[in-house]
């Protein structure tokens, strides 16, 4: 039933024990999805539960021919994780450890598997801090922010997860162990290897164990909310404030569509005539500074042309500026029965371009397309919605889509900023970066996987660029909502 042979399967659970063998039907459906709409169900799936048992599975898979897919939580939003045909999926959750926090050193050792927004918890137990905070962070874990250099709403003060990590225990395709960095902050030893394996999307080597440097936690947060009747005063204020020194900890923004989704999801009260909203966060560890800075952070609002701009009293009412914010998933789940969430980056310069470039591409393919994200670092998310049971409609979405990824290229900008390549961008990899940038992935990959057996069908080109590049992804049936 599974298309794997018996002789593998007894192999496996000799290895790591039957409960960590998924062979049945129902099993395998679990590991067939991640946060986008694709689905496909894997051969078989394991479970290890250590850096030795995943050196045992690799070597094993190899040698029977079968394509081995690294995942974590399955949250991604690019199709990094969805199996390809005939293919084992390696999930690293059991490994979810904790295996260290060192606070003298401001580092962590976490397995794998450690969800992210645990992992935050766990040192600021500590009075440390941990920032990179992507959206799914109370699901997704360290191996696969760091396969897809996750970043969220603070990284433009603190950074994406490739500035965190320190050191990597990876696996490799031949079932080595490699060992890179250390707690050491400086090291000029040799080829940065770490930093190569961090966005590689599982293709290079399976990332077990991480160390992660740490920050000392704020201990003053304070947050307002800018409401703009054009976007580009709202994209003026972005400058300015990045141009002022101030450097929040968040700098968000939500398009007039947004804001009009999100008010009618939970009727907070929010400006449906504005086109912009800026959400602004700032911290430090003096409550007076950080009361100045986000006075003037306001009074930058007002001067590039905000019509209303509330600042929080207290923590309470800073949580409650991030409300709009975190409305937005379930309100577009309610607006459409689907949605492609997409990641791109312009220059902060452009925003207000792309924006208006995405609204037109939305009206020519009949679409409607919100759109919110990190402006103070240019990374913004479009999210298309649509019906896939409407006939054709994947084409349209495909086209539109395209659109949009051309757009962001024209305007000097690149395809993602956190959610990563796996098969959704794969087509317009060399668009983006270039034919020999391209080459030279295409002989990392050679090196380090000569048997393509690594997540194959991930990050690099495979199809003519922008040919079918939705239409031919495995299995659109199974649909599962993004």
């Amino acid at each position: 039933m599974t298309g794997v042979e018996p002789g593998l399967l007894a192999e496996l659970r000799a290895l790591l024990g039957p409960a960590q063998v998924h062979a049945g039907p129902a099993e395998l459906v679990a590991y067939s999805y991640d946060g986008t709409f694709q689905q496909a169900v894997p051969a078989v799936a394991v479970t290890p539960g250590s850096t030795a048992e995943v050196q045992a599975v690799v070597p094993l898979a190899a040698a029977h021919g079968l394509p081995i897919i690294p995942r974590g939580a399955g949250t991604g939003l690019a199709g990094g994780t969805i199996p390809s045909e005939g293919s084992l999926v390696l999930s690293l959750a059991r490994m979810s450890r904790i295996l260290e926090v060192d606070r003298g050193n401001q580092v962590v050792v976490a397995e794998a598997g450690v969800v992210t927004a645990d992992l935050q918890r766990r040192v600021e137990r500590e009075g440390l801090f941990y920032p990179p905070d992507p959206a799914s962070l109370q699901q997704c874990t360290i191996g696969g922010n760091v396969a897809t250099n996750a970043g969220g709403p603070r990284c433009l003060k603190y950074g994406v997860t490739k500035d965190y990590v320190l050191g990597l225990t990876v696996v490799l395709a031949d079932g080595r162990e490699m060992r890179l960095g250390g707690k050491v902050i400086k090291s000029s030893t040799g080829y940065q290897l770490g930093q190569l394996f961090v966005g590689s999307e599982g293709t290079l080597g399976i990332v077990t164990e991480a160390i992660l440097k740490l920050l000392p936690l704020p201990r003053e947060r304070q947050a307002l909310v800018a409401h703009f009747e054009r976007l580009e005063d709202a994209a003026e204020a972005v400058v300015q404030i990045v141009a002022s020194g101030l450097t929040p900890a968040a700098l968000e923004l939500l398009d007039g569509l947004c804001i009009q989704i999100v008010e009618e999801h939970v009727a907070m009260g929010l400006p449906l005539g504005a086109e912009a909203l800026l959400i602004i966060e700032q911290d430090g560890s003096d409550a007076a500074t950080v009361q100045r800075q986000i006075d003037e952070l306001a009074e930058l609002c007002r001067a590039a042309g905000a019509t209303g701009v509330q600042v929080s009293r207290d923590a309470a009412e800073r949580e409650a500026v991030w409300t709009a914010r975190r409305a937005m998933s379930p309100a577009l789940g309610r607006r459409s029965p689907n949605k492609l969430g997409e990641d791109i980056v312009v220059p902060r310069s452009q925003l207000p371009a792309i924006i208006r470039r995405i609204r037109a591409i939305g009206e020519e393919h009949g679409f409607e397309i919100p759109v919110f994200g990190h402006a103070g670092d240019g990374n913004l998310h479009p999210n298309i919605l649509f019906d896939r049971r409407r006939p054709g409609e994947l084409e349209r979405l495909e086209r539109a889509a395209e659109a949009i990824f051309r757009a962001a290229l024209e305007l000097g900008g690149t395809l993602s900023g956190e959610h990563g390549i796996g098969t959704l961008k794969r087509e317009f990899l060399e668009a983006a970066r270039g034919s020999v940038a391209v080459e030279v992935m295409r002989s990392l990959k050679a090196a380090l996987d000569p048997q393509g057996i690594l997540n194959p069908g991930k990050v690099l080109p495979v199809h003519g660029a922008g040919s079918g590049f939705l239409t031919a992804l495995p299995a659109l049936e199974g649909l599962v909502p993004g």
